[in-house]
Order: C-alpha cells, then sequence, then structure tokens
C-alpha cells in the first residue's frame, strides 16, 4: 500500500461508518487488503488495479458505499477513524 493521507484515513472511516458496528473491523481489513493488492499490480503492471485503483487507501475505499458523519466530530465516526488508524498502526508494525 502506497503511503497514507489524512484523506485516505477520512474515506476509509466513511467506509467503516457505513458498515454495521461489528462489520467494520473486517471491513477496515479488507480495505488494507485491496490497498496492498492494488498497490501490487501497480507495481507490476504499470496500471491501475481495476476495481482498487492505484494502490492508495483512498482509491480502494472509493470502491466501496461510504457514509457521511453527521457532523465533523460525531462520536460514531471519530471511533471509525480511531479503528482505521489503529489497523494502519497494527498493520504496518508487522512489515
Amino acid at each position: 500500500m502506497r503511503s497514507v493521507t489524512l484523506t485516505d484515513l477520512a474515506a476509509a472511516a466513511r467506509v467503516l461508518l457505513a458498515l454495521p458496528e461489528q462489520q467494520r473491523r473486517a471491513g477496515m481489513a479488507a480495505l488494507i487488503a485491496g490497498a496492498e493488492a492494488a498497490d501490487r499490480y501497480r507495481q507490476t503492471t504499470g496500471r491501475p488495479h481495476p476495481a482498487y485503483g492505484n494502490g492508495t487507501l483512498l482509491a480502494a475505499a472509493l470502491a466501496h458505499p461510504a457514509a457521511d458523519p453527521a457532523t465533523p466530530g460525531a462520536p460514531e465516526y471519530l471511533a471509525c477513524l480511531a479503528l482505521a488508524a489503529g489497523a494502519l498502526v497494527g498493520q504496518r508494525s508487522l512489515s
């Protein structure tokens, strides 16, 4: 997966917000897996992945339905941001 920006993180959180709470961890794992697969595809072929784009978390997130938070500081949205950030920190420490 390519470097993560705040825009990537916000897009991932919006995808998680659209999911039922019990599916959010799995949803984040799927977003990371999609971004990683797309980045490998891009490196191999020189083209974006047909479903998950250019290897960014943003591009992978755009392939899924998303929800807008009620407000930027809505507790449920912040929880999704925290879940996304935590998953990325955990994933990066395994690399």
